[in-house]
């Protein structure tokens, strides 16, 4: 389930760069807990003004798609500031081909 969830995530964009939440490094870890799950994860900046509407966006995308789950926790941790080199492989190479200077 937690790599359906990762699936999920990877179909969930940034509202502000053109790019899913794992790709951006965002998410640091999905756990479960009987009908719970749990993600913690960062944002490019932790005053970002859309933090309410991602997290009603990850609930909701999970809710709708995976059975059983009654309940997801959505926990940030800023203790490592986001920058552009937490961003994957393979989301570099989308974002250079959208015309980003990386």
């Amino acid at each position: 389930m937690v790599q359906k969830i990762y699936e999920i995530m990877k179909d969930i964009y940034d509202p502000e760069i053109p790019l899913n939440f794992v790709d951006l490094g965002l998410i640091k870890s999905i756990t479960l807990n009987g009908n719970e799950v749990n993600i913690v994860m960062t944002l490019t900046s932790p005053q970002c003004p859309l933090k309410d509407v991602i997290v009603q966006n990850i609930q909701s995308r999970i809710l709708s798609e995976i059975e059983n789950v009654e309940k997801v926790n959505i926990y940030f941790d800023f203790t490592k500031v986001w920058t552009a080199s937490d961003i994957s492989k393979e989301g570099r190479e989308k974002l250079k081909k959208l015309g980003w200077n990386l």
